[in-house]
């Protein structure tokens, strides 16, 4: 294999890399959630949904996770046939459940937005289902994949809405079609395989066993050199040290483009201290939009391929992210002179007038890079419209100070964002966003350092 061919082929390894990452990390997750739980969540089988019962903290290890809502998280697997999906009424409260392919596309959602919020029964069926639907359920959910997650959410105002939304969690419940628990279990990739090449290994069996839309199958025919498109034994078990080479090259070239690329958006347009609020993120979905779902162009990534790299970054700096439409998020790592923003320093963020929202929103503090809830004395790790006790200025703006100290001045502290001691990185969560901050319109205001 000459020169330009092993250059050849970790160029192809990058790509495969770039469209390969959000199955990996995302069957990956279900995996740990099946056979560990995360942060509040417990451990729970495929088709049982496991509620966290508080609020997301510095324990929860996942990347960008909210401390607005109760979680409530089921991985299914239906191999074995449909399940019927039991949802409570909630009172006209918010709440969600999002249903993500084992390719991290959004292709459905049930709650207030998207279906309301009354009692009712969903059936969710898997890839050529056809069977007979049974009576008094609402609507069938076509899943794209035989894996799928279903992220719950419901709004929390606090330790004394927990026995509220933990009623509701109860309420939730996923039934076989057929009434028999069924087997279940995800593909194992082939023991054996090097440590440096497991991502390949994992990618390469995920991909055969949830395989993604028709048009998606034509373009990774193009990793057929890789060994991706094997069948039986592992390819990789004892692969020749050019293509292990060539793999591990790539994997790393794929690994730092995906890495650039969800830092590059932070300058809000070129602002120093600009806010990235790209509504259409979660976009990449051209094929599977189902219940709940708005399918028109302009929820559409219109190039394919370049959707790849949108998705995998969408899933390293947000995995189970909601479409725009359903709640907007917005990352800065800068203050208003292009300054990454760290704990040595105080920061004010001041807002003129409440962003547009139908729901609700809050600023949340994360660490970087992992993007995990920063541990603080005060035990606050958001803050936002329903934080009690927020002091309001004359004129009615807002200011929040995000440092590592708290405020001396109590009116400041009651407005406080605990920070870590180095980089990091808050965001803004637009609940159901107005038409302001979905045609760009909205500009939230840059984060100033004070103090100095």
């Amino acid at each position: 294999m000459g020169e330009g061919n092993d250059a050849d082929l970790v160029d192809l390894a990058a790509e495969a890399y770039i469209y390969g990452y959000p199955l990996v990390y995302d069957l990956s997750m279900m995996g740990t959630s099946l056979r560990d739980g995360f942060g509040a969540l417990a451990a729970a089988p495929f088709n049982r949904f496991a509620h966290s019962e508080h609020l997301a903290d510095h324990r929860t290890e996942f990347v960008s996770v909210n401390n607005d809502t109760l979680y409530s998280i089921a991985q299914l697997d239906l191999t074995g046939g449909p399940l019927r999906l039991h949802v409570p009424d909630t009172g006209g409260a918010y709440y969600v459940l999002q249903f993500v392919d084992a390719w991290t596309n959004n292709f459905a959602y049930v709650g207030r937005r998207a279906t309301g919020t009354g009692e009712g029964d969903w059936l969710i069926v898997p890839p050529g289902w056809s069977g007979s639907v049974p009576d008094g359920v609402r609507g069938v959910i076509d899943a794209p994949t035989a894996v799928v997650t279903v992220a719950g959410r419901n709004a929390c105002d606090g330790p004394g809405d927990l026995p509220r939304v933990r009623a509701l969690q109860e309420q939730l419940t996923l039934t076989p079609l057929d009434g028999r628990p069924h087997r279940t279990g995800l593909p194992t990739p082939e023991p054996g395989v090097p440590e440096e090449l497991r991502f390949f290994e994992e990618l390469r069996v995920w991909m055969a066993d949830f395989p993604p839309s028709p048009a998606d199958q034509a373009y990774q025919d193009r990793f057929q050199p890789l060994g991706l498109l094997e069948e039986g034994p592992s390819p990789y078990a004892a692969a020749d040290p050019a293509l292990v080479g060539a793999l591990t090259q790539g994997l790393e070239r794929g690994r730092a483009r995906v890495e650039g690329v969800s830092r590059a958006g932070t300058g809000g347009g070129g602002r120093p201290g600009g806010w990235n609020t790209n509504p259409h993120l979660f976009d990449y979905n051209l094929d599977h939009l189902g219940v709940g779902t708005i399918d028109s162009p302009e929820w559409r990534i219109a190039d394919r391929e370049a959707s790849y790299l949108d998705r995998a970054v969408a899933a390293r700096v947000g995995l189970w992210g909601k479409y725009g439409y359903e709640a907007v998020y917005a990352q800065t790592f800068q203050d208003s002179e292009g300054r990454q923003l760290n704990g040595a320093h105080s920061y004010a963020l001041r807002f003129p007038e409440p962003p547009p929202v139908e729901s609700f929103w809050s600023v949340t503090m994360y660490d970087t890079p992992d993007y995990y809830l920063v541990d603080n004395p005060a035990g606050r790790y958001s803050i936002g419209d329903r934080t009690p006790g927020l002091v309001h200025a004359d004129d009615g703006s807002l200011t929040l100070y995000l440092s590592r100290e708290r405020p001396a001045d109590p009116a400041r502290a009651a407005n406080w964002l605990p920070a870590p001691a180095g980089d990091f990185r808050p965001m803004l969560r637009l609940y159901t966003p107005g038409a302001a901050v979905l045609d760009g319109s909205y500009e939230i205001p840059a984060v100033e350092r004070v103090g100095d």
